[in-house]
């Protein structure tokens, strides 16, 4: 498993960590010289953790650091646009998955759950013998990710960086967080991984949604370059025949973007 060097993790990297670290410098010296003035430092503080704890809970928020929500720039100038799929790979899904977006032509990129990468190893690998790629979405895909401190939160990123790396033979290049909640520890534990946070443009809401012309709509409406699509393999809602919604949605949403005039590319290609 890649060691971090000492101090790699840049506690201060994100703007949101430097002024939260300035507000409660601010208010304990405050208080320190002014006694009176602690109701107003505590609520300071309090504003600022709440603030904190809001950039959290929205994925697309760029607040704690860097944050891929659309493709570059010069991607979007390209007409590209990136499927990712979420959660595998499934042994079940996965490669029915892989034949669509073979039939299709389509690249897409997998974030995947480092522990399901181990146990499924032969099925990661076919996933990048056909020109897709394998990113990071933690080892153990935690409900309660969000909720760690940094020693946690790197834990569970290492362990799937290395298991994935040893499975397919390339590191990941970026991570996702569980349901992409997270906290201001993660931008510092990600840089010291080399790692790149990226969430998404619009997703279907398909682990919860059985109904897959409202998924697909979701996705394909106003759809424009540079987006980012979420789907799911793994943890897959099923439709009223029992059939993964993604095997519905895929196929129309490739038709789609086609049809707009845009290109299909992995995350790593629009670097």
């Amino acid at each position: 498993m890649r060691q971090l060097e000492p101090g790699s993790l840049r506690w201060l990297s994100s703007p949101a960590l430097s002024a939260s670290a300035a507000i409660h410098l601010g208010a304990a010296c405050a208080t320190a010289l002014h006694p009176r003035a602690w109701p107003w430092a505590l609520g300071a503080v309090a504003a600022n953790h709440a603030v904190l704890t809001a950039a959290g809970l929205w994925p697309k928020s760029r607040l704690l650091g860097p944050n891929w929500v659309r493709l570059p720039a010069a991607s979007g100038a390209r007409g590209e646009v990136a499927i990712t799929i979420d959660d595998g790979p499934d042994p079940a899904v996965t490669p029915q998955v892989l034949a669509q977006l073979d039939a299709a032509r389509a690249p897409a990129t997998f974030f995947c759950v480092g522990e399901r990468v181990q146990r499924h190893a032969d099925l990661a690998r076919e996933i990048v013998r056909r020109g897709h790629s394998i990113e990071n979405h933690s080892q153990r895909h935690r409900h309660d990710f969000s909720l760690l401190g940094p020693a946690g939160m790197r834990a569970e990123i290492a362990l799937a960086q290395d298991g994935i790396s040893r499975a397919v033979g390339s590191a990941p290049r970026f991570f996702r967080a569980p349901a992409g909640l997270r906290n201001p520890f993660l931008d510092p534990v990600l840089n010291g991984l080399s790692l790149k946070l990226a969430t998404w443009t619009r997703r279907g809401f398909d682990t919860v949604n059985g109904n897959a012309e409202i998924v697909y709509r979701r996705l394909a409406t106003n759809l424009r370059a540079g987006d980012i699509l979420l789907l799911h393999d793994g943890h897959a809602a099923r439709d009223s025949a029992g059939r993964p919604v993604i095997l519905e949605v895929l196929p129309r949403l490739i038709g789609a973007i086609r049809a707009a005039g845009l290109t299909p590319v992995t995350l790593r290609a629009a670097l």
